[in-house]
């Protein structure tokens, strides 16, 4: 009896065994996945906040929650919306929109935006207005309008290392950009992406630019990027209503220095894949203390 006792016990146990060994992998595969899914569009390519503050649990903070609470849910149907938190007083109306990157599906788009506005949050804490841009979104609120207004104001220009004078390679280049800012000759596109080559170019201008002053704005990006990367083999001018960004080769890093900034997209990234970590390491930690939960009650039960 005893011995028969013994083999249930041990049968149990290799369940157990095998069943937390699924969950593990199920982890492992889980947060394996959700990196290489999010990685490309969650890049960090700027943030910035209003310098002044408002009153926490005033009525511009519910308005401001308000408008990204719109915003996210806004996502999940659309790739531009813009909203606007109308306030009892002007002061506390509040202005926002989004943008996703025009090849993005509605389901990234949407976990883009969702992801930028926890990012905002975190970053712009009780300020009166705030931007954040990753790969595949831009998310944007204040309380003075912009909407319908064109900026070129310069926030992020970027260089890659310089590869050597190739007029072939600058022809083609040029040639791809001077693409992008006219467009393909259909319709009016507000995302434009060009090839030749092995050299990949892609521009977009935010939604609520007239067509003419998305040519505009896109001409100023696209003339900066000609003029100031030269002959690097990759490069990105992010103006404050539109971007153009070009690569060659597939050769794209967000690592490398700002001109203008000294943000370390390295660490960045490093963070984000130790806040991921550390998830998964508290998700194993409660499966383990499960099983042995469970071992302890069956020993009890087998007393």
């Amino acid at each position: 009896m005893f011995f028969l006792t013994a083999d249930r016990n041990m049968s149990t146990t290799r369940r157990a065994l095998s069943l937390s060994s699924l969950c593990v992998l199920l982890l492992i595969a889980i947060s394996a996945v959700g990196a290489a899914s999010t990685t490309a569009i969650d890049s960090f390519v700027f943030g910035g906040c209003s310098q002044l503050k408002y009153t926490p649990g005033s009525p511009y903070e519910n308005n401001v929650n308000s408008m990204l609470t719109s915003l996210v849910n806004s996502a999940m149907f659309s790739s531009y919306n813009n909203f606007t938190a109308v306030g009892a007083v002007p002061q506390d109306t509040v202005y926002g929109l989004f943008q996703c990157r025009g090849d993005l599906q509605g389901s990234d788009c949407a976990g883009c935006v969702a992801r930028a506005v926890t990012q905002l949050g975190a970053l712009c804490i009780d300020s009166l207005g705030g931007a954040l841009q990753l790969d595949g979104c831009l998310v944007k609120y204040d309380n003075a309008t912009f909407l319908g207004v064109e900026d070129k104001t310069v926030v992020v220009k970027k260089c890659g290392p310089p590869v050597g004078y190739d007029s072939d390679a600058l022809t083609r280049r040029d040639a791809v950009l001077a693409s992008l800012g006219a467009g393909d000759g259909g319709p009016y596109k507000t995302y434009r992406a060009g090839a030749s080559g092995n050299l990949q170019g892609v521009a977009q201008c935010v939604g609520d630019l007239s067509p003419s002053e998305c040519t505009d704005c896109l001409g100023d990006a696209i003339g900066r990027l000609k003029t100031e990367c030269g002959p690097a083999a990759w490069g990105d001018v992010f103006l404050a209503k539109c971007y153009a960004r070009y690569s060659e080769g597939g050769v794209h890093s967000h690592g490398g220095k700002d001109d203008d900034s000294n943000n370390n997209d390295d660490e960045v990234e490093k963070t984000l894949a130790i806040i991921i970590g550390l998830i998964a390491a508290v998700a194993l930690f409660i499966v383990f203390i499960s099983f042995l939960n469970k071992l302890c009650e069956k020993g009890k039960g087998g007393k």
